[in-house]
């Protein structure tokens, strides 16, 4: 190894007026241990020795790229060497420390060698050689040897002797990414310094700083995107923000530009994906990664990020106010809209479609058809049935657990729902009652009006109780007249998708009415709008139940409330008809409901009629269940 470096700069000192303007990650480089940014674990042990003036022969700074290395070892020589020193402050204004600056000349007494291209055993002896010369003029006389790990152990050998016994003036400060290949005799001799990533809060008041110095805007979330793509590395984050500089415009940097220039996905489309899972929608799925594909985006950097959300979502799903605790850099208005998503979706599904797309990650290297494994992830994503694995048997137990809390819920409000007086209402006294106008008061007194469907008697009556129903005026008392909705709105303008991305809000608008209808709908999708008619699909019998009207007019209040306009639906194709309650008259007023008392939550039967209604007495049902379909007979005695 020779000291030829020695004579050339190690900074440059051109200017835009003289040729290129300086970078970014040399403009900003320290110049000092208190300018060192998130590696205090190092540079506070170094500051105390050098205070306490414990220099010792020789150091080793390992870590990743772009944290620091040189840049602390350039520092140590500079406060070596001191007017003032040892000193953990240098002055900055004596032959050595102005000589030693970030865009000084160097010192003659300051050797930097790249073992990357020096690194045999005749560099080794050659370096031996001149070690030995006392310094021309400083106090110690420095070696930098960077890339240290690329020196070769006959060469790490041949300086064996002379990095355990040096002169007094002698300092050796070996710069390494990978520790473990230096010399296991030459690391035992020398003070060793791991240094780390920097954290992305750091990095990021650090690069709003620099933004700042140079007086070019820059979007909030832009600079998420920076320390995301530099990975904790203050160099490779420093180019990429230069990159982003060097391309801003008069409104300075906009986050569709830096994400169009580091190929980053975008976070409609992350939003598009998760919403379309959380909501079980096959299309939506698709039709995303179809988007994906026609921007030209890659699918396996767009499966990356979508990990990263994944990753996101799971730590808003087990600490809800990561947030704040600053677990996850994201801007305050997404995180809002973040953490809704993490409680649709819960901790098992979140889980599982991580470990889906990090398999997916692994066969997409080499592949030539990405679009088709990610394609082939998202069927994985959407079928957690047709896998036996214990994530997807987890997941199909949450939302099996989910359904269960729902139905309780509806079942618990029909039993504790207040019981109706004996006595009947007078037609006088129902004529008393105001009409109940459309609008919020509306929906509050409608909300207990779906519960009735979970009762037997209201699809299977006996005849003796419906002969016994009292007369329409009474039941007019107790049933609100709902007048046609006068929010403004076209359903015709809306399509599937658009339609899609409100429907979350739309079931929290139907559980709000009914949980047993919101329970159903977690099977339904949407398939097709035309116009004011939605139709949806669903398995099996289950479309028959979401399809009876006391789900559908449900559903259609939450539609009206959330979109606006009169719509109908359809399910598995079948139009459903409008109930009684919602045909109007010409003259603009809906006429009253005429539905059998039993179907209101509050009636409570007759004397004479409790003996017809039929009896839901647990045991007994449990028995007779028994008895029909296993043959089984209770023990006697």
């Amino acid at each position: 190894m020779t000291d030829v470096e020695a004579s050339a700069p190690p900074y440059s000192t051109r200017s835009a007026a003289g040729g290129s303007s300086l970078a970014l990650y040399r403009k900003y480089r320290s110049s000092t241990f208190a300018e060192v940014i998130g590696q205090d674990h190092v540079t506070v042990p170094l500051r105390q020795a050098l205070a306490a003036n414990r220099i010792n022969h020789a150091y080793l700074f390992s870590g990743p790229r772009g944290c620091g290395k040189t840049s602390s070892a350039r520092i140590l020589a500079r406060s070596l060497n001191c007017i003032q020193g040892p000193t953990p402050d240098p002055c900055g204004v004596c032959d050595s420390c102005t000589e030693l600056a970030p865009n000084g000349p160097g010192s003659i007494d300051v050797i930097e060698i790249d073992a990357a291209s020096h690194g045999g055993v005749d560099d080794a002896r050659d370096l031996r050689e001149r070690a030995f010369f006392a310094p021309v003029r400083d106090r110690f006389k420095v070696y930098i040897v960077d890339e240290a790990h690329m020196v070769s152990n006959q060469g790490f050998n041949a300086l064996l002797k002379l990095v355990e016994e040096p002169p007094d003036f002698l300092v050796f400060v070996f710069a390494t990414t990978e520790p473990d290949k230096v010399l296991t005799t030459i690391r035992s001799r020398t003070h060793h310094y791991p240094f780390r990533l920097i954290p992305p809060t750091v990095m990021r008041a650090h690069l709003e700083t620099i933004c700042t110095a140079e007086g070019i805007a820059v979007e909030p979330a832009v600079l998420p995107l920076v320390v995301r793509a530099g990975g904790g590395s203050a160099r490779d984050s420093l180019s990429i923000l230069d990159q982003l500089l060097a391309g801003a415009g008069p409104d300075g940097v906009t986050y569709s530009s830096a994400i169009a220039l580091l190929g980053v996905t975008d976070g409609a489309l992350l939003d598009d994906m998760v919403d379309a899972l959380a909501a079980g929608d096959a299309a939506g799925v698709y039709g995303t990664v179809d988007r994906v594909v026609e921007a030209g985006h890659d699918p396996r950097r767009f499966s990356v990020d979508l990990l990263d959300r994944f990753r996101d979502l799971i730590l808003l799903d087990a600490v809800p106010d990561a947030g704040e605790r600053g677990l996850i850099d994201v801007p305050q208005d997404q995180l809002a809209h973040m953490a809704n998503q993490a409680l649709r979706l819960g901790g098992a599904s979140l889980t599982r479609y991580a470990e889906i797309v990090h398999t997916a990650l692994i066969e997409m290297r080499g592949t030539t058809a990405a679009r088709l494994v990610l394609e082939l992830l998202c069927a994985r994503m959407m079928l957690p049935d047709a896998s036996t694995d214990a994530a997807a048997v987890l997941q199909r137990v949450e939302r099996l657990e989910r359904r269960l809390a729902v139905a309780g819920d509806s079942a618990s409000a029909v039993t504790n729902a207040p019981k109706q007086a004996d006595k009947p209402v007078t037609p006088a006294k129902a004529a008393s009652k105001p009409s109940v106008p459309a609008g919020p008061a509306a929906e509050r007194a409608h909300e207990a009006q779906p519960t009735a469907t979970v009762r037997p008697e209201a699809t299977e009556r006996p005849p003796a109780v419906a002969a016994t129903a009292p007369a329409p005026a009474t039941e007019s008392a107790t049933t609100p007249v709902t007048a046609p909705s006068t929010t403004p709105g076209d359903p015709g303008v809306l399509d599937a998708n658009a339609l899609r991305r409100l429907w979350p809000e739309v079931l929290e608008v139907v559980k709000l009415t009914s949980r047993r209808t919101r329970a159903l709908l977690d099977n339904a999708q949407i398939t097709e709008v035309s116009g004011e008619l939605v139709t949806l699909a669903a398995p099996g019998a289950l479309a028959k139940m979401i399809g009876d009207d006391s789900n559908t007019s449900v559903l259609r209040a939450a539609l009206t409330k959330i979109v606006g306009g009169e719509w109908k639906i359809s399910v598995d194709g079948a139009p459903v008809a409008a109930s009684a309650g919602e045909a109007t008259r010409p003259g603009g007023a809906a006429p009253a409901e005429e539905p059998d008392p039993r179907d209101d939550a509050e009636y409570e039967p007759a004397p004479r009629d409790r003996a017809a209604a039929p009896q839901n007495d647990p045991e007994a049902e449990a028995m007779k269940l028994l008895r029909d379909q296993l043959g089984a007979r209770p023990l006697e005695g």
